[in-house]
């Protein structure tokens, strides 16, 4: 999930507990947030002047009409934790086993899925073990 840090990013997410996930205006970001379940893990890349995953947050709640537009869907997440460093974009870009990440093939979404390896290969570029 992506957000430009600027608006709102992992210090925001933290200060805050949780958020709303909302104003998210494009079909396929849609389909995957109404995918999302309580439970769910998924990484917050901040976009724009990072460029990079940062950390991870929880659904705490399943895809509802969004607040601010009843055609759209959000759901809540909360903060997990932060990565133990961030992992770039040119990081991931640089990874032949990412080659296939969403985040990379549709640059342009701000929800995207993560397949498992995937996953477990960023949190391994981020130091960390799965």
């Amino acid at each position: 999930m992506k957000s430009e840090p600027a608006s709102y990013g992992w210090n925001d997410l933290v200060r805050d507990g949780g958020t709303e996930w909302d104003g998210v205006r494009n079909n396929a970001a849609r389909l995957y947030l109404r995918a999302m379940k309580a439970g769910d893990e998924a990484f917050l890349y901040h976009s724009m002047s990072d460029k990079a995953v940062v950390g991870i947050m929880r659904v705490t709640r399943e895809a509802q009409p969004d607040p601010k537009d009843p055609d759209w869907v959000s759901v809540r997440v909360e903060p997990v934790r932060p990565l133990p460093r961030p992992v770039t974009l040119a990081e991931i870009k640089a990874e032949p086993e990412l080659a296939a990440m969403e985040l990379i093939r549709q640059s342009r979404l701000s929800v995207a899925p993560v397949r498992e390896e995937e996953w477990r290969k960023v949190i391994g570029l981020a130091g960390e073990a799965r």
